[in-house]
């Protein structure tokens, strides 16, 4: 309760305007380029972090860890406050970056721009055989994913069945979107930062598979309204 207090304080705050420093910033700003995903066809990466806010509005972030850190210098130890933050839009963006400060709130916001500079976007489908519904509501494939020690492994799970994951996985999950999955993760699993780097490595993995034709053609818009209505007659013939 205390961290949601601490980020809507925070995203309350008057933010100073945004001057764009790189010429994709620019593009954004004038509107020339209307989503991530054209940025990322384009080869270019984001460097602003100002151009994930212009772009997804409906961005929320979530501290997963506040930690101290120490350091020794000629003056003696030095020591600061280490933020991981998680950003996500669940509908396919998702990031998570690290940050550092002598305080608590500068590395919280150093952090989140830092996630926002390494936000991906996840093509969400439907791959489970027991589901075969066509929906957006889990992963198309099994994926694998590793950061340091920890190796991450996700599949895709029926409709209704959740997220079969610790905590940090399923907090990555739900930032980018997946409703359901399962999930398998061995190494030093208590890292928090490379629990939730190898999550998002597997998940972003997906866009560097050849596929004929596109992911989201697996679950389309209108094959997912078609699935909701089927849905709501069978409640409503129960009922």
């Amino acid at each position: 309760m205390r961290d949601r207090n601490r980020n809507s304080r925070r995203r309350d705050e008057p933010q100073p305007e945004w001057i764009p420093k790189t010429d994709i910033g620019r593009k954004v700003k004038n509107k020339e380029i209307l989503s991530i995903e054209e940025i990322f066809a384009r080869g270019k990466g984001v460097l602003e972090a100002q151009m994930v806010d212009f772009l997804l509005p409906s961005l929320s972030e979530e501290t997963l860890e506040i930690m101290n850190t120490q350091r020794m210098t000629d003056c003696g130890r030095k020591a600061q406050f280490r933020a991981i933050v998680l950003v996500g839009d669940k509908q396919g963006h998702v990031g998570v970056g690290s940050g550092k400060s002598e305080e608590v709130q500068p590395a919280i916001r150093a952090a989140a721009k830092d996630a926002r500079r390494n936000i991906v976007c996840i093509p969400i489908g439907c791959g489970s055989w027991e589901c075969g519904c066509k929906t957006r509501h889990s992963i198309p494939i099994e994926v694998v994913g590793k950061n340091g020690s920890v190796e991450v492994r996700l599949k895709p799970a029926p409709r209704g069945l959740g997220i079969a994951a610790n905590a940090v996985v399923r907090k990555v999950l739900a930032a980018a979107g997946v409703k359901d999955a399962w999930s398998f993760s061995r190494g030093r699993t208590r890292n928090v930062y490379n629990m939730a780097c190898a999550s998002i490595k597997a998940l972003d993995s997906l866009n560097s598979m050849r596929y004929v034709g596109d992911w989201k053609e697996r679950a389309s818009a209108s094959v997912e309204k078609e699935a909701e209505k089927a849905v709501e007659k069978e409640d409503a013939a129960a009922a």
